[in-house]
């Protein structure tokens, strides 16, 4: 499996409408996309950071999204008044998630 983090930094009091765009603009545009396979939105209120983390099957699928992924991004920070500070690609080396 592999992730792409997208950093996002913008003022704190935006962080309700940025979580907003992401459910509305960018998780639909990602599940579009072939081996799409989650995505975690974490937010910092306090100093006005967001890390948006996409998860894809295999880096071939991470690499055919890119293009619209992109787009939905530079629309969805846009949108909330935020800016793409950074954007990263890594190998998922495992995970768990515990149900409570």
């Amino acid at each position: 499996m592999y992730a792409r983090i997208s950093t996002f930094g913008g003022p704190s009091e935006q962080t309700a409408e940025g979580i907003r765009v992401a459910r509305r603009q960018f998780l639909p545009a990602a599940r579009l996309q072939e081996g799409f396979r989650g995505m975690y939105l974490m937010f910092d209120a306090a100093n006005g950071r967001s890390l948006a983390m996409t998860l894809w099957e295999t880096e071939e699928d991470m690499a055919r999204s890119e293009e619209a992924v992109r787009r939905a991004r530079a629309e969805s920070a846009e949108a909330s008044g935020e800016t793409v500070v950074s954007v990263e690609r890594y190998e998922v080396a495992f995970g768990e998630l515990v149900d409570s």
